[in-house]
């Protein structure tokens, strides 16, 4: 009897090069990356400010594109998308969580996490339940109809998850998911994800500056200066 097999990783990154341009100069931010992310795992990206982690970061979720080598994430080389196939990859695969929410102050919680099903083919009444799952699942059920500046810092970061998980995304990547938030906001945000990964299999992407959020994660990867130092598995 065969062994099972074990599933495809989750992200590919082959010789990744990206650099940009100031007027004339060329300024390298990533250098001749490999990098093997698996499927389910939860994963974190440290560096000092200015190593290219949130860069890496913007090329895995297919907001930015490498100058150079192979980048495969779920099955599908980015490089070989147009623009217009890439934003309907990125509706379909990644869920976005940012440092500092960026939710829309004039809806409520419940019409924040709706938005990204309005790229779906879904009627009112089915966007309006998926999202109320979604924010039943980030223990926020009795504040659907609140508006972020009724809500803490912690709830609007949990608001911010919800609408990351709504459209049951492939991989999750987070900005600083814990960056503007007391330790123990921090703390429960950390616990919701870690929970995602466990008990529902999500890829998870974390960039961070803070050594307590990256141990959350199983793997830990080191940039510095645009190149992969070290990585490690937190969990030995």
């Amino acid at each position: 009897m065969e062994p099972p097999q074990s599933p495809e990783p989750m992200v590919i990154l082959e010789g990744i090069g990206k650099s940009y341009r100031r007027g004339v100069q060329k300024i390298p931010v990533l250098t001749d990356i490999d990098l093997t992310i698996g499927t389910g795992e939860m994963t974190a990206l440290m560096g000092p400010s200015g190593s290219g982690k949130t860069t890496l970061l913007n090329l895995i979720a297919g907001i930015d594109h490498p100058d150079e080598g192979v980048l495969i994430v779920a099955g599908t080389r980015l490089g070989d998308l147009t623009e217009v196939e890439l934003a309907r990859w990125r509706a379909v695969h990644v869920g976005f969580i940012f440092q500092f929410y960026n939710l829309l102050p004039v809806l409520t919680a419940l019409e924040n996490v709706e938005l990204p099903l309005l790229l779906r083919d879904l009627d009112r009444r089915q966007r309006r339940e998926h999202a109320a799952l979604a924010l039943e699942l980030v223990g926020l059920p009795d504040r659907m109809n609140h508006y972020p500046r009724q809500l803490s810092g912690g709830q609007q970061q949990r608001v911010a998850i919800a609408r990351a998980i709504v459209a049951d995304p492939t991989l999750l990547v987070a900005d600083e998911p814990t960056g503007d938030l007391d330790k123990h906001s921090a703390g429960e945000v950390m616990e919701l994800l870690e929970q995602l990964n466990r008990d529902f299999g999500k890829t998870i992407l974390i960039v961070t500056h803070d050594p307590k959020t990256a141990k959350r994660a199983r793997v830990i990867h080191h940039l510095d200066k645009g190149v992969l130092v070290r990585s490690e598995n937190s969990r030995e």
